[in-house]
């Protein structure tokens, strides 16, 4: 776990989400499934404006609503009470009810009509409901998603988003003091809209009908529902994009920075990839993003600095020999460099070690890491000056301006795979990962033979779960992109991602036995763009090997 003494933002309580309810209306059209919108009020306290599914806050009364409300086997006691919050909004707000007779009948207009729309909350509802011999339909509503509004926000929900199928034979018809002009929408009309900027709508809408947009039928909806847990759940965070915010969700390639930087989910993180000054991610650790962007490099190649002014600094992966670049990390740390680490030899992370030396005139930082193997292409050579040992730690220590002691420990980490010299570091005062090229965000690490090695890269990918759990590790600093989270998950996912790939590759071979890696590519990356395929082809060859190589330990 981060200290609470390195992070950059002083730390504030987010308000308490308080238990809201939302229901999406659908029905099946000629056209695809349709959700049932209402535009809310322009003074509303919360999403002024927006095109809104109809809910409001859970009231204490609605859970003991149940004793008229039916259910299914497997809907927990919260579930109902959920179920009953977002019936009675939908009543109150549009004048739709999801209820039934004894008999069966479904809740008609003259039931509506009979009912008071205007004060209905909690037991009232419930109690007019009653009087009709109306049984509410919470066993026809499912969860969908959940979501928790976000850190940033003064006004927070904690709010399923439920699903249920319009009743048959009913109209909506909008209150006219908090919701306006329902309309039925296509998920993906509604999102065009917004794009277009006539259909305002708040992130959690436009991401929920971004997935809703993948079913065709209400019933396939409703089914993808049955589990009783929400298909997804999330608390998004937000950042600054070219001054503007900009929100994501947890699975997202920002949120894992964000949640470094801003773990109480202040909106003040710059998300904009520039290489002119450095991005603090705390106090004692910056990030430079060489000007080298590309297909194979992503946004830049990250060189960080760990350290402060007491302790002096180590550079991790100095980066390409870009005069700019090296002389920014100087800069950066007025010259007090210590050590200067290369996580492994490629061109665009260890050429910048000797230049970047040089700068040092008050004492020249040993390069350390690993030696590039025979196997090295000739454009990733390096020697390091030390050789760094398995386990091995880096320290750098001082005393603060109040007399504290301060340390920052850097523990090696061997992970041959991506290369045959790769290693990583963690912080472990900290709990961080700084991957170099072995664990990326946003896309998947190529592993070129003979340098490379898929059986030492997946090991390696086992190792770093290890650390991840022993350290309590919550966050990968990789060598391009932006900071990852749920760093054993985001391991998890890359491992599953690396397995199912070679499954995919194992099975062009069986229906190609005499072909070649040219033949199978076509059929075991017909999902990657084509001007991707040289580059996949790497790391096929690296598949293909290790494929080979099970098959004859069997």
């Amino acid at each position: 776990m981060v200290r609470s003494t390195q992070q950059l933002h002083i730390p504030r309580e987010p308000a308490p989400p308080r238990a809201a309810a939302t229901v999406l209306l659908l029905r099946d059209s000629a056209a695809g499934i349709e959700v049932l919108m209402t535009r809310r009020s322009a003074s509303a306290s919360f999403a002024p404006g927006a095109y809104v599914f109809p809910g409001g806050q859970i009231d204490a009364a609605d859970e003991a609503a149940q004793r008229i409300a039916a259910h299914r086997p497997t809907q927990s006691g919260l579930q109902r009470t959920q179920a009953i919050a977002a019936i009675r909004e939908a009543f109150e707000e549009l004048g739709v009810l999801l209820a039934h007779h004894a008999d069966g009948r479904p809740a008609n207009a003259e039931d509506i009509a009979a009912m008071d729309r205007g004060n209905t909350a909690g037991t009232a509802f419930a109690d007019q409901c009653a009087a009709r011999g109306l049984m509410l339909d919470a066993d026809r509503v499912f969860t969908f998603a959940h979501w928790i509004t976000d850190r940033d926000l003064p006004r927070r929900f904690d709010v399923p988003f439920l699903v249920a199928r319009m009743p048959e034979g009913q109209e909506p018809a909008a209150d006219e003091s908090e919701q306006f002009e329902p309309c039925w929408v296509r998920p993906a009309d509604a999102l065009a809209r917004h794009a277009a900027g006539s259909f305002f709508m708040i992130f959690p809408t436009v991401r929920t009908l971004q997935r809703m947009a993948a079913y065709a039928t209400v019933d396939a909806l409703l089914a993808a529902c049955a589990g009783e847990t929400p298909l997804w759940t999330s608390c998004p965070r937000a950042g600054l994009l070219k001054g503007e915010d900009a929100r994501y969700m947890e699975h997202e390639s920002p949120f894992g920075e964000l949640a470094l930087v801003c773990p109480d989910g202040q909106v003040v993180h710059a998300l904009d990839w520039q290489s002119e000054r450095p991005v603090p991610l705390l106090k004692n650790v910056m990030r430079f993003t060489a000007p080298n962007p590309g297909a194979m490099t992503g946004p830049g190649t990250n060189s960080y600095i760990v350290g402060d002014a007491a302790t002096g600094y180590i550079v991790i992966d100095p980066g390409p020999d870009d005069a700019g670049h090296i002389g920014r990390l100087w800069g950066a740390t007025q010259g007090d460099i210590r050590m200067i680490v290369c996580t492994h030899s490629h061109a665009d992370h260890s050429p910048g070690a000797a230049p970047l030396q040089a700068l040092c005139k008050n004492g020249k930082p040993p390069i350390l890491g690993l030696a590039s193997k025979p196997t090295a292409r000739a454009s990733a050579r390096f020697t390091p000056e030390r050789e760094l040992a398995d386990g091995e730690r880096l320290v750098l220590s001082g005393t603060t301006a109040e007399g504290e002691p301060i340390a920052h420990t850097l523990r090696v980490i061997h992970t041959p795979g991506h290369a045959a010299n790769h290693l990583c570091l963690v912080l472990e005062e900290d709990g961080l990962l700084f991957s170099g090229d072995h664990v990326l965000n946003g896309s998947t690490t190529v592993v070129d033979p003979p340098d490379g090695d898929m059986t030492a890269y997946l090991d390696s990918l086992d190792t770093l779960d290890a650390a991840c759990a022993a350290g309590g590790i919550d966050f990968i600093l990789p060598a391009h992109g932006y900071v990852i989270g749920f760093a054993r998950t985001a391991i998890g996912m890359l491992k599953a991602h690396r397995l199912k790939r070679e499954a995919r590759i194992a099975a062009a071979m069986q229906k190609l036995p005499e072909g070649t890696p040219e033949q199978w590519l076509p059929l075991a990356y017909d999902d990657v763009p084509e001007r991707m395929w040289p580059v996949a082809a790497r790391s096929l060859a690296a598949h293909v090997a290790r494929i080979r190589q099970l098959a004859v330990a069997r």
